[in-house]
């Protein structure tokens, strides 16, 4: 009998360090993530990535009702999707927050900090829309110094990304230069998965990855080479690895290759446009040549004519309003047609409430173009998050309204306030999180009865 009890405990052992040692192998097995991507009312998606091969899933529950749970499908990762996966999460209902796991081979893995996501709230037809935040900013610089060019290293301050996680935004809002692809990047999958996994998997931030969701655009330095343009011959390749490692509720419009979007957070509307597939060269000798192009342009105006948003954010890679450009700046204005026929539209058709948010210049900037009948046009620049700080104080920008923000910082933007009578206030924040500029604007400062 001893002997039976014996073998059972020795048994019962040995099925605990197995259990055990399947737990630590599916803890080594993440890379980074999981990340929460686009919210809706009725679905989540998020994003996930492994070292190696491994199933994904993951597992939900309301907040008020954690005992009724749910799972995501599961997904497969492989080498040459980078080990990534992205999961949704569609046994939803309006207005919740819910709690998640992640599990990789069929077993939790252990995680420090909150996992949870939103769903959008339904408020149409019943209530004021709710007040929400989001954080914003672009060129965000992970060194690697291996890859990196010699002496200071680039990228600095990672500690701003938990002073963002700390500021508690609904959602983040990645304006561009999101990783930085290095010469021996660009050139190869291998190099461009790489660089992305080695920005993405920086420790600082998977907590603001696992609790907030996320959206992004590009620019030239996770589209390709500096200042690259549609010419770039390994676009096809960049574009597959943005629509890897992010969650955004779409990739390109009208059936067309790009990263354009769209999404709506309660009353607001955010347009995600792409400055880079479809771009020229800047140096070309042709005065109509496309930034844009005619149909994301036809694309963007016609729902902008249609929106009813009391604010409109157009978010693009570089500045939209803003005159200066050469020694290496990079603005609309260098092309000078297609920004004036975009900005005529708008004021053609009569669209209230737009403003554009950029990134690019590694400083911060508040640009205003006053039109003669017509509300003025906003550019709130954000820049930079870790990359080298690229002072703008002395730089002569005619619409600047601000001060210009000549370090390490983020923009966390807030809507609030009863329907027609929306208020949006920015506060520009340092690297540990205080204050060093704030602004306002009413709905009602947007619009052409003021």
């Amino acid at each position: 009998m001893k002997f039976c009890q014996r073998k059972i405990t020795i048994y019962s052992l040995l099925l605990l360090i197995i259990s055990y040692s399947q737990i630590l192998f599916s803890q080594s097995l993440l890379q980074s993530g999981p990340m929460v991507g686009y919210s809706a009312m009725r679905e989540v998606g998020f994003w996930v990535q492994t070292n190696s091969e491994a199933e994904v899933f993951i597992k939900y529950w309301n907040t008020k009702n954690p005992d009724s749970k749910f799972t995501t499908d599961k997904f497969k990762t492989f080498s040459q999707n980078g080990f990534t996966a992205k999961l949704v999460a569609d046994n939803l209902e309006p207005s919740e927050v819910y709690n998640y796991e992640l599990y990789i081979n069929n077993e939790k893995v252990q995680i420090n900090y909150d996992l949870k996501f939103q769903t959008q709230k339904l408020w149409q037809w019943r209530e004021d829309p709710p007040e929400f935040s989001f954080v914003t900013g672009s060129c965000f610089y992970v060194n690697e110094e291996k890859y990196d060019r010699p002496k200071k290293p680039y990228g600095s301050d990672y500690q701003i990304i938990t002073s963002i996680y700390k500021s508690k935004p609904d959602f983040m809002l990645w304006l561009g230069d999101n990783y930085y692809l290095r010469e021996a990047d660009w050139d190869s999958w291998f190099g461009i998965l790489h660089r992305i996994t080695h920005t993405r998997s920086l420790p600082e931030l998977q907590p603001l990855l696992g609790s907030v969701h996320h959206y992004a655009i590009w620019d030239d330095h996770d589209f390709g080479p500096n200042n690259s343009d549609r010419g770039f011959w390994n676009k096809d390749k960049t574009l597959e690895a943005f629509k890897l490692f992010w969650a955004n509720p779409s990739f390109g419009v009208n059936g067309n290759a790009g990263i354009t979007t769209y999404f709506q957070w309660a009353d607001v509307d955010f347009f995600l446009m792409d400055n880079r597939y479809f771009r020229a060269p800047n140096n070309l000798a042709d005065e109509n040549k496309p930034y844009l192009g005619d149909e994301q342009i036809q694309w963007l105006i016609d729902n902008l004519v249609t929106s009813r948003a009391p604010f409109k954010f157009v978010a693009v890679g570089n500045q939209v309003l803003n005159p200066v450009m050469g020694r290496g700046i990079e603005t609309y204005e260098m092309y000078k047609l297609e920004k004036e026929k975009l900005l005529s539209l708008i004021e053609k058709n009569k669209i209230e409430g737009v403003i554009f948010l950029s990134g690019d210049r590694h400083h911060s900037e508040i640009s205003k173009l006053e039109r003669e009948k017509s509300y003025p046009l906003y550019d709130i620049t954000v820049s930079s998050l870790t990359a080298g700080v690229s002072p703008g104080k002395d730089e002569n920008n005619p619409y600047r309204i601000s001060q210009s923000i000549d370090q390490h910082n983020f923009a966390k933007i807030t809507v609030s306030g009863p329907r027609k009578n929306r208020t949006l206030e920015c506060n520009f924040y340092d690297v540990n999180g205080n204050v060093i500029y704030s602004f306002q604007l009413n709905e009602n400062d947007l619009k052409y009865n003021r």
